[in-house]
């Protein structure tokens, strides 16, 4: 208890005495604040009889007091989101000079709502205007020698009477979560394989999830929409003695369309010494340790068009035959054996050297900025999301030195089947993060990411669908959101925007935390009609893209000129927007259209329109086609390495497309390892970049290549 002197110890006494008329708010008087009763904490409590509880217990005669220094605070949950318009402060002697009225969803990250400096005490009754569930008094400086001190501390506004969303809880019916003695293991991976092999565009979504421990004997074949990944902080915890398969016979072993799969987090000795992962686009291949070599064809060496490997060690030799592009990051490996087009490597310890002028290799020692995807983990019984740390020039594997945070699951609003839009943008606005488990979900208003560092992650393949032409997800142009591991299916109503990163005319500097988008696709088409004039727009600076597949459907439901209509598949407006492993194709105007300063892209691969009804429905500018990738004439700075665009002008053979790529020339625009390709003939390409580069001809499938612009 402070000791006082008596003059104002007296003048206390006075101010008790005149607490009925002297303290009560003169506004709202006659409703019961939304705060009474609520739970209240603080930065510190003078002694056990002035606890936080106190300030908000309707009773003028108890009080909350602070200890004696200026950084001190006072906060109440008021148990829901509330739309908040007055806050009434009730200073007993001891009072804040100078403060802040904060308000917050998540009790962690604040708004300020009102700033009073040279405050004297008595009754403040501020008017304000805010949404959250937190609301605080932030101290800054005290009038007196002592803390700070309120008899009672008033949150009026109105709530909607939405109970709070939860956070955790279990992981729903599509995740299947496995340990080594679970009985029948292999009998669950067949029978989800047997639904899933050649359900391309079927409903189903799954995710096996296996425990840390040893499993011996295993074929875990991946089919569409499946994935499958460890439970332990690093891949060894999890070994798989056996294999974790993808191949083609589906498909008569032909693996170009063997999307929308994953394999992350777990070690694999295969059964005969080599483990084939026989993929194309969107079928990541993330933080694997392979305990041997790595085949990235089918079995008979069919076509295959994919694919993507980071943060994996690979002991072995890695052949990819027949695959014709390929990009691998911050990684290991024994070896690599040959590639057909375009192989390129960021960071890779055992890359092969660049020879693109005479090969497909394009290397560079490290990746200038990256971080790897967000992923779920047990520590003991307790699931948690493990968010690893921002990685600059990295080179190989990030674990197991593993430095990131970990966000226990009750942090998260776990979205299963049934879950509405509102509810998400609920969840989101109280501060939880984002869990989709398996499924496809349909929204009727679009989910809105506000909070920095909101983790946004799916299992399984979690599709997201916006009907009625609302755009699917945006994100504000705040630090260090991550999306990871979810499609975007387009609607049959037109979206003007499937995912939007930061709003437009966004200019704060994110460089120290980036926000991130990884292993997040899109699709128009092919499920469906779909429609949307733009898949991706990144309007924030500093951006990490890092592994995306926007495909306007070339095959499948709903396909064709106009049903599918997408212009554009990837626009950048951000400044220091950074690319690894961009896949883009079919676009009925540009497939990437680069607005930004300071943009990097490393591998790229592209395909464009197959549809295109002729040379006339795709002339601009006196220019015949869309380049696929395009950066803009008012940009001064722009680089880029391996880059390949491929025509297949199944409508109209005889199109000669000017260019794969558009770009302005200027000191600061560089751009390595260009090629385009005519598949069979079907279509040609005029020159490579602007008018440099020799023409595709004939049907030889030969590339045409450009190493060095300008």
């Amino acid at each position: 208890m402070r000791l006082r002197s008596l003059g104002v110890a007296l003048a206390a006494m006075a101010a008790l005495l005149a607490l009925p008329t002297a303290h009560a708010p003169a506004a709202q008087a006659a409703d019961a604040p939304l705060s009474q009763g609520k739970t209240a904490t603080a930065s510190s409590a003078e002694n056990g009889g002035t606890a936080a509880a106190n300030a908000v217990d309707g009773n003028t005669g108890t009080r909350w007091s602070s200890a004696f220094t200026d950084d001190q605070w006072l906060q109440v949950d008021l148990g829901a989101t509330a739309t908040v318009t007055q806050v009434v402060l009730n200073w007993e002697t001891a009072y804040g000079k100078d403060y802040k009225v904060q308000i917050s969803a998540n009790g962690s990250s604040w708004t300020d709502l009102k700033s009073v400096t040279g405050g004297d005490g008595g009754v403040d009754t501020l008017d304000v205007s805010g949404q959250g569930r937190y609301v605080r008094m932030q101290g800054v400086h005290r009038a007196t020698q002592y803390g700070y001190s309120l008899w009672e501390f008033q949150v009026f506004g109105s709530t909607t009477g939405t109970p709070p969303v939860q956070g955790g809880g279990d992981l729903g019916p599509n995740v299947i979560v496995v340990d080594p003695s679970t009985a029948n293991l292999q009998q669950k991976f067949d029978s989800v394989f047997a639904q899933q092999e050649s359900a391309q565009f079927g409903s189903g979504r799954y995710q096996f999830l296996l425990k840390p421990g040893t499993y011996n004997g295993i074929n875990a074949q991946i089919g569409f929409y499946t994935s499958i990944s460890g439970l332990g902080l690093n891949p060894d915890d999890t070994q798989i003695n056996g294999d974790v398969t993808v191949d083609a016979g589906w498909f008569n072993g032909n693996a170009t369309q063997n999307f929308w799969r994953s394999a992350e987090n777990l070690a694999i000795t295969p059964s005969n010494g080599t483990d084939r992962w026989a993929v194309a686009q969107a079928a990541p291949f993330r933080r694997v340790h392979v305990k041997g070599g790595l085949n990235l064809a089918p079995n008979g060496y069919g076509w295959a068009s994919g694919g993507y490997i980071a943060d994996s060690k690979i002991d072995g030799t890695v052949g990819p035959y027949s695959q014709q592009q390929w990009y691998t990051r911050d990684s290991s490996v024994g070896g690599w054996t040959n590639g057909v087009w375009n192989m390129t490597f960021t960071g890779v310890q055992g890359a092969p050297a660049t020879n693109f002028d005479s090969g497909p290799y394009t290397t560079l020692d490290t990746t200038p900025v990256s971080r790897e995807k967000p992923f779920l983990y047990l520590d003991g019984s307790t699931y948690k999301v493990f968010v690893p740390a921002k990685r600059t020039n990295a080179r190989g594997v990030s674990w197991p030195a593993n430095a990131g945070t970990s966000i226990p699951l009750d942090q998260f609003y776990v979205v299963k089947a049934g879950a509405t839009a509102a509810t998400i943008n609920q969840a989101l606005a109280q501060g939880l993060n984002l869990l989709f488990t398996p499924g496809v979900y349909h929204l009727n208003q679009t989910i809105n990411v506000t909070r920095a560092n909101t983790v946004v992650l799916g299992l399984g393949l979690a599709t997201l669908v916006p009907d009625n032409g609302v755009d699917a997800m945006h994100v504000a142009d705040v630090d260090g959101v991550k999306l990871a591991g979810f499609l975007i299916d387009a609607g049959s109503v037109n979206s003007d925007t499937l995912l939007r990163i930061g709003d437009p005319g966004s200019t704060a500097d994110h460089s120290a935390n980036p926000t991130s988008m990884q292993d997040v696709f899109v699709r128009i088409g092919g499920a469906g009609p779909g429609l949307a004039t733009n898949s991706v727009v990144v309007n924030s600076n500093n951006v990490i893209i890092d592994h995306t597949w926007l495909w306007r459907a070339d095959h499948g439901s709903g396909v064709g000129w106009n049903t599918n209509r997408a212009d554009y598949g990837l626009r950048v407006n951000g400044n220091d927007v950074l690319a690894t492993g961009l896949f883009v194709e079919h676009f009925n105007k540009y497939d990437v259209y680069w607005q930004g300063e300071r943009g990097r892209t490393i591998f790229f691969q592209n395909e464009k329109a197959y549809d295109a009804p002729n040379a006339a429905a795709i002339t601009h500018d006196g220019v015949v086609g869309y380049a696929a990738y395009k950066v803009a004439d008012t940009v001064a700075n722009h680089e880029a390495w391996g880059l390949g665009s491929y025509c297949n002008y199944t409508a109209d053979p005889s199109i000669v497309q000017s260019n794969g790529f558009q770009v302005p020339t200027g000191s600061d625009i560089k751009m390595h390892d260009l090629l385009v390709i005519s598949l069979g003939g079907m279509g040609q390409y005029a020159h490579v970049v602007n008018t440099t580069g020799a023409p595709t001809s004939g049907t030889s499938t030969t590339p045409s290549k450009v190493t060095q612009f300008p």
